[in-house]
């Protein structure tokens, strides 16, 4: 188990509910994914970069996901992720998205 950290260290996150619009390969060195996600009218469209390879990219079209929305952008390689999409690995290693039970608006915050 990692060190206990503060409640106001998760209160300092902003996580919302986004809507996957787009998939393309990322000019990376390892195979991933650019995400383009809908956040609603608040946050508005985001990208994200990251090895979300066990998905097929027509899977991953119109799925709703979790992700931080305020960490600051991460460069990889010559890519930009400005979001951080929550997953879990499964069983043989491969990630599986946070996701919600049914679709709900755009930009909601989770707690």
């Amino acid at each position: 188990m990692k060190k206990i950290a503060a409640y106001s260290s998760f209160e300092d996150l902003d996580i919302r509910v986004g809507r996957v619009l787009e998939v393309e390969d990322a000019r990376t060195r390892k195979p991933t994914y650019r995400l383009t996600i809908d956040f609603g009218a608040e946050i508005g469209v985001k990208r994200s970069c990251g090895a979300y390879r066990s998905y097929a990219p027509e899977a991953l079209v119109g799925r709703q996901v979790i992700a931080v929305v305020n960490l600051g952008p991460k460069q990889m390689g010559p890519e930009i992720s400005e979001v951080f999409v929550l997953g879990v690995d499964n069983e043989a290693g491969h990630v599986v998205f946070l996701t919600t039970e049914s679709d709900v608006p755009l930009g909601n915050p989770i707690y």
